[in-house]
């Protein structure tokens, strides 16, 4: 199981949102570079980053960051947020990025999501979004009227090659997870899937570790309460680690 710490950049700053909510923001390091570094040196395997103004502009923002992201680590990033056309995700790609999550595209335009797919085969995931089980898009914005169900098959079959499911009414609530969303996704999907959305702490690192032996429950993003210190890195990681051993 891995945990994901997340860098989500807004106005060139490292911030976390309530519910994914604009005007409800945290900043928590003036440099999103710096946090991206605190993080590979306590010890996480894997980074998740946002670019929260490409996401709700539906351009990138933030692409000279990411990229000196991406040179300044050794571990790899993951990244989301205003990808909607192919020279986007190519240059992210080109300027280190491991793998791209593609949100609102996936949703809405689904010819070109599967082009995404067959043009980087193994590199595109799919970051879908609920609110009250309904999926929303364009930062979270939009009201899709779809459930998971109605679209899980289709971003199978199209080659989506992880999914990333948020709760947005738990995300930076630090409320806990959505086991029972979370365990019907797992099951029924092929692909790993990582959670994101109220992962606040060691006890609900513990809850989720359990699916990551029945279903393909991989990891789990969490962003808040790493930063604000009710989830430790070091000790999730050395539970998880303790865990494989047994």
């Amino acid at each position: 199981m891995i945990l994901f710490p997340a860098v989500d950049i807004q106005n060139g700053k490292a911030v976390r949102l309530k519910r994914g909510r604009a005007n409800e923001s945290t900043v928590f390091a003036e440099d999103p570079v710096q946090a991206a570094l605190v993080w590979q040196n306590r010890g996480a395997h894997w980074l998740h980053v946002v670019d929260l103004d490409g996401a709700f502009d539906g351009t990138p923002q933030s692409r000279d960051i990411v990229r000196h992201i991406c040179s300044a680590l050794s571990i790899p990033v993951q990244l989301g947020g205003g990808i909607r056309d192919m020279s986007t995700a190519r240059a992210y790609l080109e300027a280190g990025v491991t793998r791209l999550i593609i949100g609102t595209l996936a949703v809405e335009q689904p010819e070109l999501f599967a082009d995404f797919c067959r043009a980087f085969p193994g590199r595109i995931g799919v970051s879908l979004d609920a609110e009250g089980g309904r999926l929303k898009s364009r930062g979270w914005l939009t009201d899709t009227g779809l459930t998971v169900d109605d679209v899980l098959p289709r971003l199978l079959s199209d080659g989506a090659a992880f999914i990333i499911y948020t709760d947005i009414e738990r995300d930076g609530m630090q409320s806990g997870v959505n086991l029972q969303a979370l365990e019907h996704l797992a099951s029924s999907s092929s692909v790993p899937v990582i959670a994101a959305g109220g992962v606040a702490t060691l006890a609900d690192v513990q809850k989720l570790y359990p699916l990551t032996r029945t279903t393909h429950l991989v990891g789990a993003v969490s962003g808040r309460a790493l930063y604000e210190g009710t989830l430790s890195l070091e000790e999730a990681n050395a539970w998880i680690d303790a865990q494989s051993e047994a």
